[in-house]
C-alpha cells in the first residue's frame, strides 16, 4: 500500500525533532545502551588516566548520552565519538553516528571527511594499542599483525555503517521521490477526472440542446400548420363543408406525420443503438394499433430520462442519415401554401448535393422561418430565396406585413422564443452566418449563409 504525501505529512506527531514516537523511543534506547557502554569503559580509562573511577564513569555516561542527538546533529555525534576514540570508548556511538551521518541529507564532502577522520583515528588508536600489547608480551604474533589488526579494525568499524547509511539514505530519497510522483499523479488524475466530468456535463448539455432542437423542428412546424388549418376549419365549417372536409383531412395527415416522426425519434432514444424501430405507416395503422405501438416498450429499454450521450448522438446520426433534404423544400412550401400562406420560391444557381448536416440545416432554417410567419404574420406574403454558390449555400425568408394583424391571434399559436435561437445554433455550428430582424417595410427577414464544405 502506497503512502501518499498527505499521510506522510500527518505522520509527524513525535516529540521535539522526532517525526514519530517510535523514532524517539529507538534513539532513547540506543542512547541508554551507549551511555552504559561508555560508563563501563570509563573505569579502565580512569585507571589509566589516574583519576577517580566515578569521574571516568560520569564522563563515559555523558559522552555516550550524546547519541540521543543523532537525528538532530549527526555531525556533533560523530565528532564526539572521534574525540573519545583514544579513550577506547563509544564503539556503538561511532557506528550508529556514522550510519546516521551517511544517511542524512548532508554534502558528500562532509560525510567523506568525517568518515576519514573516524577511520584514521580508529587506525591510530588500534595500531598503538596492539603494539603496546605485543610489547608487554600479551601477543606473540609477528610484526605483520600490528598493521593488519589496525587496518581490519578500522575498516570493520567504519566501512559497514557508512555504506549501509548511504544505501538507506538513497532508498529514503527514492521513496520520497516516488511518493511525490504518486502524489503528483494522483493530483493529475483528479484534475483529469474533473475535466472529464466537465466535458461529459458539457456534452450532455449539448446533446440535450440538440435533442430539444430536433424535437422542436419535428413537431413545431407541423403542429403550427395543424392549428392554422383547424382555425380555418372552424371558420368555414358551416359556410363551405367541402373545404372544411379538405382542411380536416390535411390536419389529420399532418398530425399523423408529426406522430410518426416523434415516435421514430423516441424509438432511437429508447433503444440507444442507432437503429430506428419499425413503425407502422400512419395511413394504414388503425387507432388500436397506434395505441398499442405507442405503449409497447421492451423491458430492456432505457427510460428517456436516463438516456446518455451515446443515445443522443445515435439519434442525431439517424436524423442526419434520413433527412430532411433540400429536394423536399417545394413540398414544405406547398404545405404552407395549402394552409393559406401566399409564398413563392426562387432558386439561383445550379442545384447540387451537399453534406447531410448542411442540407438539413438549410431545410430547417426555411421551415422554422415559415413557422414563424404562421405564428406572427398569418396571411402575409412570403418570399423564399435559395442561392447555390461556389463555396456556400444562402437562404432568405422574408415576409411582408400581415394584412390583418389580428389574424395571428385568432389562431392562438404559442411561441416559446426557441425558433430563432435554434436556427442560429445550427448555422453557427457549421461555421455559417445567421441574421434575423424586422424590415423597413414592417415585415421580418431571416437570412443564413452556410459553407458548402
Amino acid at each position: 500500500m502506497t503512502t501518499t504525501g498527505a499521510d506522510h505529512a500527518t505522520a509527524f506527531t513525535g516529540p521535539w525533532w522526532w517525526s514519530r514516537w517510535r523514532s524517539a523511543v529507538l534513539d532513547g534506547a540506543l542512547a541508554l545502551v551507549s551511555a552504559l557502554e561508555c560508563g563501563a569503559e570509563g573505569v579502565p580509562f580512569a585507571r589509566d588516566a589516574g583519576i577517580p573511577a566515578s569521574a571516568g564513569i560520569v564522563f563515559g555516561v555523558l559522552a555516550g548520552s550524546v547519541l540521543l542527538l543523532r537525528r538532530k546533529w549527526p555531525i556533533a555525534v560523530v565528532l564526539v565519538s572521534i574525540a573519545i576514540t583514544p579513550a577506547q570508548m563509544g564503539f556503538l556511538m561511532g557506528i550508529v553516528g556514522l550510519y546516521t551521518l551517511a544517511a542524512a541529507e548532508l554534502p558528500r564532502r562532509i560525510i567523506v571527511a568525517l568518515s576519514g577522520m573516524t577511520f584514521l583515528g580508529t587506525l591510530i588508536v588500534t595500531f598503538v594499542r596492539v603494539r603496546q600489547s605485543m610489547a608487554r608480551g600479551d601477543l606473540t604474533l609477528g610484526d605483520w599483525f600490528v598493521p593488519f589488526a589496525a587496518l581490519a579494525t578500522s575498516l570493520g568499524l567504519t566501512a559497514p555503517p557508512v555504506l549501509l547509511g548511504l544505501y538507506a539514505g538513497a532508498r529514503r530519497r527514492l521513496m520520497e521521490s516516488l511518493r511525490e510522483r504518486a502524489d503528483s499523479l494522483e493530483r493529475e488524475l483528479q484534475l483529469l477526472a474533473e475535466r472529464a466530468e466537465e466535458r461529459a456535463e458539457w456534452a450532455r448539455g449539448e446533446e440535450r440542446t440538440r435533442i430539444a432542437r430536433e424535437m422542436h423542428d419535428v413537431v413545431a412546424h407541423r403542429v403550427s400548420l395543424m392549428v392554422v388549418h383547424a382555425a380555418a376549419l372552424q371558420a368555414v365549417a358551416r359556410k363551405d363543408p367541402e373545404k372544411a372536409v379538405k382542411n380536416a383531412a390535411l390536419v389529420g395527415d399532418m398530425g399523423r406525420q408529426a406522430l410518426t416522426e416523434l415516435r421514430e425519434m423516441l424509438g432511437v432514444l429508447r433503444s440507444g443503438d442507432g437503429t430506428r424501430r419499425p413503425t407502422a405507416s400512419p395511413a394504414s395503422a388503425s387507432p388500436g394499433a397506434s395505441a398499442s405501438s405507442g405503449s409497447s416498450v421492451p423491458s430492456a429499454s432505457v427510460p428517456l430520462a436516463a438516456v446518455g450521450v451515446a443515445a443522443a448522438v445515435a439519434a442525431s446520426r439517424v436524423a442526419e442519415e434520413e433527412g430532411p433534404w433540400l429536394s423536399e423544400l417545394e413540398e414544405l412550401i406547398g404545405q404552407s401554401a395549402a394552409a393559406g400562406m401566399a409564398v413563392d420560391l426562387s432558386v439561383e444557381g445550379d442545384a447540387r448535393s451537399y453534406a447531410a448536416a448542411v442540407e438539413q440545416t438549410a431545410y430547417r432554417v426555411v421551415q422554422e422561418a415559415l413557422t414563424n410567419v404562421h405564428k406572427h404574420a398569418a396571411g402575409a406574403k412570403t418570399h423564399v430565396r435559395l442561392a447555390h454558390r461556389v463555396a456556400e449555400i444562402a437562404m432568405q425568408v422574408e415576409n411582408e406585413p400581415p394584412p390583418e394583424p389580428a389574424s395571428a391571434a385568432s389562431a392562438r399559436l404559442p411561441s416559446g422564443g426557441n425558433g430563432l435561437l435554434g436556427m442560429r445554433e445550427r448555422v453557427l455550428g457549421l461555421g455559417g452566418v445567421f441574421v434575423s430582424g424586422p424590415t423597413d417595410a414592417g415585415g421580418f427577414r431571416v437570412s443564413a449563409v452556410i459553407p458548402a464544405a
